[in-house]
């Protein structure tokens, strides 16, 4: 998809989450939007399902989520009846706590560990659904390399990744949440990252 980001994001840059979906998803082909059902996550499930009622929802389960957050995305699958298409590692954590376990981030293992329970499932979503637009719930401060990126970006594939959420705050997030009586849960866990403020490689 050929599209000046730069341009883009000037123009992108004072309008609202709300316009912003709309904008991707009027000349979208094939959008997705992926969640981990982590905390703050209701907001862009929210915000994607309301313009775009089927938008397919991918989530690539570790297998090492907690019980609220399993519950959590039970509640928010059924409460805004999401287009949920679920993939999970080609190992079961029983045979990988045998084999491997979860390696310290230190751990040369770790990088396996990484692939086997993230990358590989969300590489098998993208290549079987092949999107143009990938809807995210990245935010400015987050990380690093969040901080570098903006609204609206580009893969190494070309799919456009656009986080309509970029510049809001926890608090404007928490508003958003309470306007639309949408739950929030914040017992998560990402065995990948261990370190909020850590990528796992997937937005890399």
């Amino acid at each position: 998809m050929a599209v000046d980001i730069n341009k883009v994001n000037k123009e992108l840059e004072s309008k609202t989450p709300l316009e912003i979906v709309q904008w991707a998803v009027n000349f979208a082909e094939n959008p997705i939007v992926t969640t981990n059902f982590r905390p703050y996550e209701a907001a862009i499930l929210n915000i994607t399902s309301s313009v775009k009622k089927d938008i397919k929802v991918i989530w690539c389960d570790t297998g090492y989520n907690t019980p609220n957050t399993y519950k959590h995305a039970k509640d928010l699958i059924d409460k805004l009846k999401l287009n949920i298409k679920l993939y999970v590692p080609k190992q079961t954590v029983g045979y990988r706590d045998i084999v491997l376990g979860i390696p310290s981030v230190e751990d040369e293992n770790h990088k396996i560990f990484t692939e086997q329970v993230k990358l590989e499932p969300f590489k098998r979503a993208m290549t079987e659904h092949k999107p143009d637009v990938w809807f995210t719930n990245l935010r400015r401060g987050q990380t690093s390399f969040r901080d570098s990126i903006n609204i609206v970006s580009q893969d190494k594939n070309g799919v456009l990744k656009v986080s309509p959420f970029y510049n809001w705050t926890d608090e404007e997030l928490n508003v958003y949440l309470e306007e639309y009586n949408l739950p929030n849960e914040f017992k998560y866990y990402d065995p990948t990252k261990q370190l909020e403020n850590r990528e796992c490689g997937l937005h890399t």
